[in-house]
């Protein structure tokens, strides 16, 4: 428990990191697929305008003791024809049905309310009648349509502005991931779009956009003076701010999901299908929509763009050397401490921990390589000669010692004061 109440910390620190910007690939590939899908339903199925959109006649009424099915077979009975749809509308009491037909004359209204009521035994008083003109379902959808328009394009100035027109493309690129995904799992499932709808659709891009515009804040607080030092690339820099602002990101997510959640699913099951219902179902949706975007899909597009450019091109070479080096250190002081105590040197890595040695202290320019002189016993027999075999240039090599010869140091006689000063070391006799 204490491990994960400091993952939060963990992450801001860098000591633990998931590679998102690294992993865009993958990113990329399940966006896809879900886009896909989502293209295909929208072609294929359409979206379920309620009348509020496309026009046409509603009834209600107390659903009593008639089932859904004696509903549908008495509109199909009707004037109303077999394409109309039928829901249940809230519960308990006050529960009623709700039937939606195409645009019916007066005279075809009338004689569907005395269908239902002969038929379910309704009294026509309950039965009311609400009519929605096309032209009125138009002007909404013109409406809703100028009102995303206007949205994406103040997006697009603030961002340009408050961030760079990069920041502002790699959220569009979101948002618009977003829109199609939502509008997908409304066509593949079949959910009524009503204005209800709308007005989540805008919500939840104004809360993926939210979310979006936290990272970025970051990102650029990390990759300020970036291009002046080698610590790390842009996609690095951009991965640790999505690290860092990861826990926030979820926390608010989860919490703004638990009280849509509970309207979609009990509140749902309670009052049963209506606005209330449409608005939540749309949140939901958008809202794990917009949290998955905004960690995996506007930052790496981000990185990607950022990274076109020639400035953070040469960067990212920088950074590879810093780290081939910071490697090659690596090794050459990893070698120097499998060498023994005492100065003897293991068979294979004597010579080879002696030249690492200065590398990997630090030493100045024309230091033996770690990696050449492994090169150098790779191509010989595996050991490097040791220092005490090595012999300065133009100097012959020192015979070996016979048999019973001492190989101790050799005891130089004591000089005198007057010794020292003739040749050979003889005195001077008297």
């Amino acid at each position: 428990m204490s491990r994960l109440g400091n993952i939060g910390g963990r992450l801001y620190r860098g000591e633990v990191s998931i590679d998102f910007v690294g992993r865009q690939k993958l990113w990329y590939s399940i966006s896809g697929l879900i886009l896909v899908l989502s293209l295909i339903g929208l072609f294929t199925r359409g979206l379920n305008f309620t009348v509020d959109f496309k026009g046409g006649s509603v009834f209600k009424f107390p659903v009593g003791h008639s089932s859904i099915t004696d509903v549908q077979h008495a509109v199909s009975s009707s004037d109303a024809g077999s394409n109309a749809i039928v829901q249940q509308v809230g519960s308990g009491a006050s529960a009623n049905w709700q039937v939606q037909t195409g645009k019916l004359p007066y005279s075809q209204q009338t004689q569907v309310q005395a269908t239902l009521s002969r038929d379910l035994g309704v009294p026509q008083d309950r039965i009311s009648i609400n009519f929605v003109g096309a032209s009125w379902g138009s002007d909404i959808t013109h409406k809703a349509i100028e009102a995303l328009i206007a949205f994406l394009v103040v997006i697009v100035i603030y961002l340009s502005i408050a961030f760079e027109w990069r920041m502002a493309v790699a959220a569009l690129v979101a948002l618009a991931h977003d829109i199609v995904i939502t509008t997908g799992v409304y066509a593949l499932a079949g959910f009524e779009v009503s204005p209800a709808t709308v007005i989540g659709l805008l919500t939840i891009l104004g809360y993926s956009l939210y979310d979006t515009v936290v990272v970025f804040d970051k990102v650029r607080e990390n990759t300020a003076g970036l291009l002046s030092s080698t610590r790390s690339t842009y996609s690095q820099a951009a991965n640790l701010a999505l690290n860092q602002t990861l826990v926030r990101s979820i926390n608010t997510s989860v919490i703004a999901l638990l009280p849509v959640a509970a309207i979609l699913f009990i509140g749902g099951g309670i009052l049963g299908a209506g606005e209330l219902n449409d608005l939540a179902l749309v949140l939901f949706v958008g809202m794990l929509s917009g949290t998955y975007s905004s960690i995996c899909i506007a930052t790496p597009v981000l990185a990607d763009l950022k990274e076109r450019q020639p400035q953070y091109q040469a960067l990212a070479k920088r950074v590879a050397l810093k780290a081939a080096g910071g490697r090659a250190a690596r090794r050459a002081a990893a070698k120097a401490t499998r060498t023994p105590a005492g100065g003897a040197t293991a068979p294979g890595t004597g010579g080879a921990a002696l030249a690492a040695g200065p590398v990997a202290a630090g030493a100045p320019p024309g230091a033996a390589d770690p990696d050449d002189v492994a090169d150098a016993e790779l191509a010989g027999d595996g050991e490097a000669p040791g220092p005490e075999e090595r012999v300065p240039a133009g100097r012959a090599a020192p015979r070996p010692p016979g048999p019973g010869a001492r190989t101790g140091p050799r005891q130089q006689p004591r000089r005198t004061s007057s010794a020292k000063r003739r040749p050979g070391g003889k005195k001077k006799r008297r």
